[in-house]
């Protein structure tokens, strides 16, 4: 199915949780000399407007911003958001492509792919210049295809939309398939935490296999009435010893509701 567009959802909860921790994350791997290679499956498109029909029609952006204004100047998403916005205007965000290749060197190697044809277009034109391969692919076909990347150090961002109930139950078999090809790479799944609890047999089954993973969640109210998130959630094969210190730091973005 090729139905989700991220518009609707750019600049959410779930965005800062998830992107808050890719900027970390990279930001640690860029400090070695070291050459490295970042895989994104569904890229999307790139470049969002939190002012677009679609965000404002949710949203959930403006619901997310106070918890955006309690990122610290330093963090590299912060320095990210304000590039962006500084491009682009003020009511510019950027996705996960655009915030890898924001923190990615001279040498360091991008491939993303996303197959929604007006998605890919965009990301395309959002991209140009920045010196990513963009692939309009099926996401996993992809992460197979890639994987063992050169350079074999690196990160993957697997953020899909799951639309389909059977997405959940495919998940550890395809992340499987991905981490037994490249055994070294850093593997970042986000998922979503839903009222009815499907998610919860996928992390039974990714937490069983891969033992030595990290997983961290946050918890916020619903972005409207009848919506079935409750929160956002990380799951990472091959933590560095760093992610104990990035995971604080997303807990201190959503503290406890009053």
């Amino acid at each position: 199915m090729l139905s989700y567009q991220h518009a609707y959802h750019a600049g959410n909860a779930a965005d800062l949780h998830k992107h808050a921790a890719l900027a970390a994350l990279l930001d640690y791997l860029v400090q070695k000399p070291k050459p490295l290679t970042y895989i994104e499956t569904h890229a999307g498109r790139g470049l969002y407007r939190l002012d677009a029909p679609e965000a404002v029609r949710t949203g959930e952006a403006a619901a997310a911003a106070p918890r955006y204004a309690r990122l610290p100047p330093r963090h590299p998403l912060a320095g990210v958001i304000a590039g962006a916005r500084s491009r682009h205007g003020p009511a510019a965000y950027p996705g996960s492509p655009l915030i890898a290749l924001a923190l990615l060197r001279d040498g360091d190697t991008a491939h993303l792919a996303e197959l929604h044809p007006q998605e890919h277009a965009a990301l395309v034109a959002a991209t140009a210049g920045l010196g990513a391969h963009v692939t309009r692919e099926d996401g996993w076909a992809a992460a197979r295809r890639l994987t063992p990347p050169a350079p074999r150090r690196g990160l993957m961002l697997v953020d899909p939309a799951y639309e389909l109930a059977e997405d959940y139950a495919a998940m550890p078999d395809r992340i499987g398939t991905v981490a037994r090809k490249w055994p070294v790479g850093h593997i970042l799944l986000w998922y979503p935490l839903l009222s009815d609890g499907r998610h919860g047999p996928m992390l039974r089954a990714l937490a069983a296999a891969h033992p030595g993973a990290a997983r961290h969640e946050v918890r916020f109210p619903p972005a409207r009435p009848g919506h079935g998130m409750t929160g956002s959630g990380l799951f990472l094969i091959n933590p560095p010893w760093v992610w104990p210190e990035i995971a604080a730091d997303l807990a201190a973005l959503f503290p406890p509701e009053p």
